[in-house]
């Protein structure tokens, strides 16, 4: 009898190992077959009062430990929930594991229980998710905020940074209204006919980890701001490393760490390609705009030759008139920039009136031409037309040719060619068309009176004869009596 009881008490023990076994290894539904298949068979073999109920804790199918009392564990549960949601209050938390118990009845506790190790675990591992709305940018979730409605709001913050509240209002009510008819603008109106956003933007419920959820003016300098993107850009004349840096919003060291190879003493050269970054925005507010006008169209200018006429002789044949339309435009606005603008109606009001000159060809060597050139081969201005000395200086003075010789500013007529006081030796021409221009303090002179002399043929040598204190030209221009200042009309 004695031996038949060991032998009964054995076979249990054996049992209850492979049954255990077989709970730690199976699905958790099989788990809980198990427990009732055991719980069944002790109930045959032992009494009821030796036997003790433990929790085998899973999460996620993962085995995390078994403990005494699964309220101990649930408790830690709902701590953690409390105090994330007491962070979060407007969140609306939720489990984003699946925390299963399976019970066992065992003869005793094992070392395998302990309440406070797989409290410990579970805290640390159970992971919470709360509801939010994605704004889903290119089928990709861009950025997440609280709700559907905080998302709207996000959007429109995005429009509101480049139109008034008003004039949002106004274009969404009047795309409600479907009105494709508008009103005529007046000059120089504008009105907005659309503000859209650049790329598809959808608005999606998800559940994420609370911390990723922003507020809607971070989720509007995020999706502004966008993320960083690797670019190429070329060397130009001129660049150097930290200009290019701070064009791309980089620190020289950053640019120098994404180009493997380059330093601060590295010596740049024209078409070298470097990596740089640059920040791509998620989305891009774009806004369409219609613009009225009535504009000027400015005249064309012709000019008819007449070799009837003297060559420098000009006259107006017919007066140009400007004329005027009637223009809208619609553009293009992202970002604050315009990217297009383009002419969607024209009415012309007025058509303008081309403006025509007669200009002459005709050449008589004697008759100037009307344009003059340097009367000197090279050299500088010593001195210019004005006050000097307390007088009027009269022309202006060229010193420092590179030959002295002396030419004719343009075709004319010699009018005198003699020395005369403080002017030395000088030459006045008269070009036959209103102008003369006179030459003094002259080395010697090379022409005569009544003589007929071509525009850059040598009249003399500069020298320096006269009231003069070096060798120079002395060159003054008038027209119709006047004086000129020859800068005015030397070509």
């Amino acid at each position: 009898m004695q031996d038949s009881t060991n032998t009964n008490t054995t076979v249990k023990k054996n049992t209850y190992k492979k049954l255990k076994n077989a709970i730690k290894k199976a699905a958790i539904t099989a788990f809980t077959v198990a427990a009732i298949t055991f719980a069944a068979g002790i109930s045959v073999h032992a009494n009821t009062e030796n036997l003790t109920t433990v929790h085998h804790v899973y999460l996620d199918k993962q085995y995390i430990g078994t403990v005494s009392n699964k309220e101990k564990i649930e408790g830690v549960v709902a701590t953690k929930l409390q105090e994330v949601q007491a962070a979060s209050k407007d969140l609306k938390l939720s489990f984003n594991s699946d925390l299963t118990y399976v019970p066992e009845q065992v003869f005793r506790e094992s070392s395998e229980v302990n309440d406070s190790e797989v409290a410990e675990k579970v805290s640390g591992e159970i992971q919470l998710q709360a509801d939010a709305s994605a704004l889903i940018i290119d089928g990709k979730p861009a950025v997440y905020v609280q709700n559907a409605e905080e998302a709207k709001e996000v959007i429109k913050k995005l429009k509101l940074k480049y139109v008034s509240e008003e004039e949002l209002q106004a274009v969404e009510a009047r795309k409600a209204a479907d009105q494709s008819t508008l009103p005529s603008l007046q000059d120089k109106e504008t009105r907005i006919l659309d503000v859209k956003l650049s790329n598809e933007v959808n608005v999606a419920a998800e559940k994420i980890e609370p911390n990723q959820i922003l507020s809607v003016e971070d989720a509007v300098k995020l999706l502004e701001k966008g993320t960083l993107e690797e670019a190429k850009y070329q060397v130009k004349e001129g660049d150097v490393l930290g200009g290019i840096a701070h064009t791309h919003n980089l620190k020289t060291s950053e640019l120098m760490a994404i180009n493997p190879g380059l330093t601060e003493d590295s010596l740049l050269q024209i078409g070298q390609e470097l990596n740089v970054t640059i920040l791509k925005p998620f989305v891009h507010v774009i806004i369409e705009r219609e613009y009225f006008a009535k504009e000027v169209i400015p005249f064309e200018k012709e000019v008819v030759e007449d070799a009837t006429m003297f060559k420098g002789d000009t006259k107006v044949k017919q007066e140009g008139k400007d004329g005027k339309r009637a223009t809208t435009y619609r553009i293009s606005v992202q970002n604050g920039q315009v990217i297009s603008k383009e002419v969607t109606k024209e009415e012309i009001l007025e058509q303008p009136v081309k403006h025509i000159v007669v200009k002459g060809t005709k050449v008589i060597p004697s008759r100037g031409e009307g344009s003059f050139i340097w009367p000197t081969v090279g050299g500088y201005i010593s001195s210019h037309v004005g006050y000097r000395w307390g007088r009027m200086h009269k022309g202006i003075d060229i010193a420092r040719p590179s030959d002295r010789t002396i030419k004719a500013a343009d075709n004319g007529v010699i009018v005198s060619a003699g020395y005369e006081k403080s002017f030395g030796n000088k030459i006045v021409i008269d070009h036959q068309n209103g102008y003369r221009t006179i030459y003094a303090h002259l080395s010697s002179i090379s022409v005569s009176a009544g003589q007929v002399v071509s525009k850059g043929s040598k009249i003399g040598v500069m020298g320096s004869t006269g009231d003069s204190t070096g060798v120079h030209l002395h060159f003054e221009l008038y027209k119709n009596g006047n004086l000129q200042n020859p800068l005015d009309y030397i070509r």
